[in-house]
This record gives C-alpha cells, structure tokens and sequence, in this order.
C-alpha cells in the first residue's frame, strides 16, 4: 500500500510486539489517525493492521501519488527500488525492495487494482487494492520475499483539500527479526507511511498548481 502499497505492512510486521492468541483487535493508537492491530493466525508471524484518519491532501492528489508506482523510491520510507513488470485489464503487477536498518532487504511482488478511481472532473471516491503476485519475478539472492502481503486503501474527498482514508493490510515479517526491535512502537511504522503518502500528495499539488 507498504499499499506502498506493501512498504507500511512490512516495516509494521518487523516491528510488531508479541504474539497474541486471540484474534480481536487491538487499539494501539486513537488519535488523529486510529490504528488497529490483529492477529492472523493462518499466516506465521502474521498481522492485519487497520487504519483509518483524514488527510490533509486533495483526493486527486493522492489518488496521483498512489497510482505512480515508480515514483515510490524517491518518497516512501525505505523503499530502494520500485518498478512496474507489466499493466493489463486495469492491473498492474509492481515490484519493491526495501533496504532496512540491521535486517536483510526484503521485497514484494504484488497485482495492484485501482478498483474505483476519480472522475474526470475530480468526483468520487479512490479505492486501491493489492494481492501477492509471486510467480511474476524470481525471488532474488540475499532478499527475503515476502510472500503474503494484500490490502486496500480508501479515500473519500472530505471538503477542500482534505481527504479521509481507511487503510488494511496483512503481512508476514519475513526471515528472522532480531529480538530488540520488538521494542520498537508499530504505530509509528504506519504513521511514517500515511505522512509520506501525505507530502508526497501536497507535493504534487503545490506542482500542479505552479504548472498552471
């Protein structure tokens, strides 16, 4: 998403605390943006997150930030590479590689699906989806794949210039995780991703607006 996609689900997986056995939500952040945890039982070291706040970006530009995959490694958090392998029917299947601090790289092959986007005159709502894609790219020597990342996100325009958003993802961590970064706090890993996707929308909208 994470979506990236995908960047957010990883470094959110790394750093998460403990394993819990039952599988109902837990809150860990009720602030501007809440934040909710899971686990999921059916994938080893598996979790969904939820998400969900407003933005202060324009839908359109969002929507923009969110499609241009390529773009993804000069603005999302620890993402090195990305690239799309191919775009057919209104799918696109995206490659990422994450370069991150003391563990091994990591990367994901995904099907991304813009399953509604804007119209043309900058109503509705932007609803993007992604699926694993495995078979599309060899997994690489000394990058871990991860092989279960899927998620959404949503966004519906809330007034001028701001947007509200609901993010879900699932992932597995991948590999083996040193011990101390359980210490570490996997709300902010979904905060870094939603203020990149942020900036990068006010970016693009402080250029659209000097272009004209």
């Amino acid at each position: 998403m994470r979506s990236l996609p995908g960047l957010l689900a990883l470094v959110v997986a790394l750093v998460a605390v403990g394993a819990r056995a039952e599988e109902e939500w837990e809150t860990v952040a009720d602030g501007d943006v809440v934040i909710r945890v899971r686990e999921r039982p059916d994938i080893p070291g598996g979790r969904e997150i939820w998400a969900e706040g407003v933005l202060d970006a324009g839908i359109q530009d969002v929507q923009a930030a969110l499609r241009d995959h390529e773009n993804f490694r000069h603005w999302m958090p620890y993402v090195k590479e990305s690239r799309v392998l191919s775009a057919a029917d209104g799918a696109r299947v995206t490659y990422t590689r994450l370069d991150l601090p003391v563990i091994s790289n990591r990367d994901f092959v995904l099907r991304v699906v813009d399953e509604q986007v804007l119209a043309a005159d900058g109503t509705g709502v932007f609803h993007q989806k992604w699926t694993p894609e495995n078979e599309a790219l060899p997994a690489r020597s000394g990058v871990v794949r991860l092989r279960h990342n899927e998620g959404s996100w949503h966004f519906t325009a809330r007034g001028e210039g701001k947007v509200s958003f609901v993010y879900r993802f699932t992932v597995e961590p991948g590999g083996s995780i040193p011990g101390f970064l359980a210490g570490l706090g996997q709300k902010d890993a979904v905060m870094d991703t939603i203020r990149a996707v942020e900036r990068r929308a006010q970016r693009l909208a402080t250029e659209r607006a000097s272009a004209r």
